[in-house]
């Protein structure tokens, strides 16, 4: 891991690293912007409270507060912790036109977001389980 990158991210990785630490799934969704196909991913029928974090650099990125069903196969968010959690930027691969999310910290592609979620914000973030790293909240009553 080394500092501030060429590319304005704040934390960068190599390629040697990445490759040694993600399993080939992660690698591919979150460096080559892949998609794991619909219901095979960990984290797409997850129902316990948490958040979600970026498999590449830990960064916190979505609640399960504002997780919910979409029937896509993919885990689903009406928005991210922070604004400044995620970019997006215009995606015209596979003759589509989409708006790709990547995480802020390190660039690590996430999936999409689409503008046909529910209130309150009309969002449906469709992020791939291969880029995500679930923390359970933790019980406080444990002992």
């Amino acid at each position: 891991m080394t500092g501030q990158s060429e590319t304005g991210r704040a934390v960068t990785y190599s390629e040697s690293e990445l490759r040694e630490r993600l399993t080939p799934m992660q690698y591919h969704v979150t460096q080559e912007a892949g998609t794991e196909r619909p219901f095979t991913g960990d984290t797409w029928d997850n129902h316990a409270d948490g958040a979600y974090h970026c498999v590449v650099c830990g960064a916190e990125l979505f609640s399960s507060e504002t997780k919910f069903e979409s029937g896509s196969g993919w885990p689903s968010f009406t928005e991210p912790v922070a604004d400044d959690a995620v970019d997006t930027e215009v995606d015209r691969s596979y003759g589509m036109i989409r708006t790709e999310v990547m995480c802020r910290a390190c660039g690590a592609h996430l999936g999409h977001v689409f503008p046909d979620g529910p209130r309150p914000t009309g969002d449906r973030f469709c992020m791939n389980s291969a880029s995500l790293q679930f923390a359970p909240t933790p019980d406080v009553d444990a002992g």
